[in-house]
C-alpha cells in the first residue's frame, strides 16, 4: 500500500461519509481538497495528507495517520486521522436552524393533512411550480 489508498474508499473506511457513494459524489462537487488541491475520488491519499471537506456548515480539516482499507468501528477509524477542524461559526449555525424552522407544521392531534394542506406543503418546499 506504499501507493495510497482512493480517497473516497478512505473517506468512508474513517466514517467521514455515510456511504462510499456520498463520499465520492462530494469529491466529484469539488468539496474534498487534498493538500489544498481539488480531487477526483480515484485520487491517493497517503499518510501525512491534509483533507478537507466543505460542509454546509464550515468545513472538516484532518491529517491522514493511518489508511484503512476497510470500514472500521468508530473508535478505530478515530485513531485513523487527528481532526484539525475549526469551530463552526455560531450565528450561520443559528441562521441555518431558524431557516429549517419555517417549513409549517401541523399540530399533533390535528388529523391528516387535507389535499389543501398538502398542495401548500409541496409548493413550499418546491415540489410544484
Amino acid at each position: 500500500m506504499a501507493q495510497g489508498l482512493r480517497v473516497d474508499r478512505w473517506l468512508w473506511s474513517v466514517r467521514l461519509f455515510k456511504t462510499r457513494t456520498a463520499a465520492t459524489k462530494a469529491c466529484d462537487a469539488g468539496a474534498v481538497t487534498i493538500n489544498g488541491d481539488s480531487v477526483k475520488p480515484a485520487r491517493r491519499v497517503r499518510v501525512d495528507d491534509t483533507v478537507q471537506i466543505k460542509r454546509k456548515v464550515g468545513y472538516t480539516e484532518v491529517v491522514v495517520v493511518e489508511l484503512l482499507e476497510k470500514r472500521v468501528s468508530a473508535a478505530l477509524a478515530a485513531n485513523a486521522y487527528v481532526d484539525q477542524s475549526p469551530e463552526p461559526d455560531p450565528d450561520e449555525v443559528a441562521m441555518l436552524r431558524a431557516i429549517g424552522m419555517r417549513e409549517p407544521t401541523r399540530e399533533r392531534g390535528e388529523g391528516r393533512p387535507t389535499k389543501r394542506d398538502r398542495r401548500r406543503l409541496d409548493e413550499f418546499r418546491g415540489r410544484y411550480r
